[in-house]
């Protein structure tokens, strides 16, 4: 008989579960009644500081694509204004730059937490169909071994879509990402969940 191990069946699990997303839904919200708009053009705005750049070029991207993609035309802030066209500006300012291009919609989204998580992996423990003597003979040939800890990256983000004429809150949602492969990939899990529910919420078309 083949030796069942927990470590094997815990291996087998993460080898199924890291085939699927690593980023979940952890809160969302619609305006009530709210109605799919219809926005000429929505500002793409991705908060982020200097040292996440690359995750703020790809977030920004990834969701211009999809919003152009479901039928909304859209832009980047960091492609149309630069990375720090708004810091310097009030809110009429900025409102005013933004509008003056045409755009009624603004959808932000703000890196709220990146941290590292240390969690203990168990080590093995082999179940062997043997006798007592075996057994107890085993334990010296390391039936047990030893675990060891594992450090994850997590990701916060938070998506926020706005209607400027008038200026309201029209969905807002948040998501967490686990040890995302590159900066693409967290941006393009990020955005296939929330623009999934976006449509389940028939926000979107």
């Amino acid at each position: 008989m083949k030796n069942i191990s927990l470590t094997g069946s815990l291996m087998l699990i993460l080898f199924i579960i890291s085939g699927c997303s690593n980023t979940k839904l952890l809160t969302s919200w619609k305006a009530p009644d709210e109605p799919a708009p219809a926005f000429k053009k929505v500002l793409v705005i991705a908060l982020m500081t200097d040292k996440d750049r690359k995750l703020r070029e790809n977030v920004e991207n990834v969701i211009v694509k999809d919003l152009q993609a479901n039928g909304i035309n859209a832009g980047s802030a960091l492609a149309e204004y630069g990375p720090k066209a708004f810091d310097e500006k009030n809110e009429n300012a900025a409102l005013k730059v933004i509008q003056d291009k045409g755009y009624d919609g603004t959808f932000t989204i703000a890196l709220l937490d990146k941290s590292k998580e240390k969690r203990y992996n168990p080590g093995m423990i082999t179940y062997r169909p043997i006798r007592f003597w075996g057994y107890y003979r085993s334990v010296f040939a390391r039936v047990y071994e030893p675990g060891y800890y594992a450090v994850s990256n997590q990701f916060i983000l938070e998506a926020n879509f706005y209607n400027l004429n008038p200026d309201k809150l029209i969905y807002s949602a948040q998501t967490k990402t686990v040890d995302p492969s590159s900066p693409l990939s967290l941006a393009t899990e990020f955005s296939t969940k929330l623009f999934a529910d976006m449509k389940s919420k028939a926000l979107i078309k």
